[in-house]
């Protein structure tokens, strides 16, 4: 295997909040209240972590626990 095979394999496609609103039918606030709640785990990216984004495993661990 290639090293840019190896690179592509590692990668994860992360989620953003407008992504996560969309899946669980709300807004974006609600969203973003989970997150500043410490009920959604996000990884934060860009310069200053000013980006936001969501593994689909941490957004099913969140969906598992807060069923509504």
């Amino acid at each position: 295997m290639s090293r840019i095979d190896m690179k592509k394999s590692r990668t994860r496609q992360l989620l953003t909040v407008k992504d996560i609103a969309e899946l669980d039918n709300c807004s974006e606030k609600t969203v973003r209240r989970a997150i500043a709640a410490g009920l959604l785990e996000v990884i934060r990216v860009g310069p200053g972590g000013r980006l936001i984004r969501i593994d689909p495993a941490a957004h099913a661990a969140y969906r598992q626990t807060h069923c509504w």
